[in-house]
């Protein structure tokens, strides 16, 4: 809803509440800490970028992932040149299975990656935004109720306004 606002787009009233409840959520977990959450802050807006340009390129969703491996693929390697001559390169200098293991981590990270792109392809960019809070949710809930995580103060009025902007949105 922000990233359409800032497009020249219309809000309604209960996107502006919404939006203004998050606000308010992350004021007073800022507030708790101290300090402003640069790294979360700089995930969230990177990452809304990435969706919306990925969203938005006029090619299909594997070819922008052959897109973005081609656009890594110098910088990474680069940077096992970098490592093979430090001497402390892992690839092609171990055994067979580990090779065989780094090769393998490539496939298993691609195609879910792609699955994902194909899926997103298909879905509004709201949609996935609302969708991006449910991992997290989990791994909080799993932080607290399984891990005995401390969830109080701050936390305890930041989460319930979280969700109740989702719910408005």
């Amino acid at each position: 809803a922000l990233g359409r606002a800032l497009l020249g787009g219309k809000l309604s009233r209960a996107q502006i509440a919404a939006i203004a409840l998050a606000a308010a959520a992350v004021l007073v977990l800022t507030w708790d800490a101290g300090r402003l959450p640069l790294a979360a802050l700089g995930l969230t807006v990177s990452w809304g970028f990435y969706a919306f340009f990925k969203k938005s390129l006029p090619i299909g969703p594997n070819q922008g992932f052959f897109l973005e491996v081609l656009l890594l693929l110098g910088p990474a390697m680069l940077y096992l040149l970098w490592l093979h001559r430090a001497g402390t390169a892992h690839f092609l200098q171990g055994n067979t299975q580990d090779t065989l293991l780094l090769l393998s981590a490539g496939v298993i990270t691609a195609v879910p990656l792609m699955i994902y792109a194909n899926g997103a392809k298909l879905l509004r960019l709201s949609t996935i935004g609302m969708m991006q809070y449910i991992a997290p949710t989990m791994i909080f809930l799993t932080a607290v109720f399984w891990f005995g995580e401390p969830f109080g103060g701050a936390r305890l009025v930041a989460f319930p306004m979280i969700w109740a902007a989702l719910a408005i949105y």
